[in-house]
């Protein structure tokens, strides 16, 4: 079956309930696990050669078996991308107390759940990720901010600082990490190899990298991680300045 183009207003959370299909479900066949099927194949083989044939394949029924649940694959990669999301712990604001510590916990969720499924970061622009599960993580980081008096462009401002943070950092993690697989070997030698002939190139690379203060005897791994929690201690000091800054603040 031919897929129509995508229409970027569509989404399936938008949509109002569509009539059953005629006849009975495919047998040992149910939305929940052609989902977990698909997010399976994404993470093994990405966005770009997903298909429904292949879905179908893996499931062991026929392309139009899967269609029973969903109308196209525009709706079960929206789908994928919500159950993605769905394994952020997201705490309840009592858990912590304080919007750092919330904030801390679902900004490291956001990051960890791009990594696990790197395909997530490239949907998460293509289509609305407005599931019930984004939802939940959406309204919980808003929560957490709007109680300490932010509002409109600084209450956004700080939520996108925040988590297109993590975003951007994640993604280029995961481009990182392809690259580390297409080149057949640990990270930390790559990284190595590839600073080295930056460094016999030009120099001022290891001007850089003093300036840096990089530590040659960790992993990579564990250098970027360093300097994600370092960028964003910084983000929520600043936003904890601005907030500091608010009229009438009873501290």
């Amino acid at each position: 079956m031919a897929e129509k183009p995508h229409d970027p207003t569509v989404s399936i959370w938008l949509s109002s309930p569509r009539p059953r299909k005629r006849g009975s479900a495919p047998t040992g066949l149910s939305r929940d696990r052609i989902i977990a099927t698909a997010v399976a194949l994404l993470d093994a083989e990405g966005v770009q050669a997903f298909s429904m044939r292949k879905l179908a394949a893996e499931l062991e029924v026929t392309p139009m078996s899967v269609y029973w649940y969903v109308d196209n694959k525009d709706e079960l990669l929206e789908l994928a991308l919500d159950a993605a999301f769905g394994e952020m712990r997201v705490p309840p604001l009592e858990d912590h107390g304080d919007w750092r510590r919330h904030i801390y916990v679902m900004v490291h969720e956001y990051r960890t759940c791009y990594l696990r499924h790197p395909w997530a970061a490239e949907l998460a622009g293509r289509y609305l990720a407005i599931g019930p599960n984004a939802m939940l993580m959406s309204t919980s980081a808003v929560s957490a901010l709007s109680g300490t008096g932010l509002r409109g462009d600084q209450l956004s401002g700080a939520l996108a600082l925040l988590f297109q943070y993590a975003y951007g950092f994640a993604r280029a993690e995961a481009q990182w990490n392809q690259r580390v697989r297409l080149a057949g070997t640990d990270e930390t030698e790559l990284f190595h190899r590839i600073y080295g002939a930056m460094v016999a190139a030009d120099p001022r690379h290891a001007e850089v990298d003093e300036v840096l203060e990089f530590t040659s005897h960790e992993t990579v791994e564990i250098g970027r991680n360093r300097q994600f929690d370092a960028g964003l201690e910084l983000a929520m000091a600043g936003i904890e300045a601005a907030i500091a800054q608010l009229p009438d603040r009873q501290d």
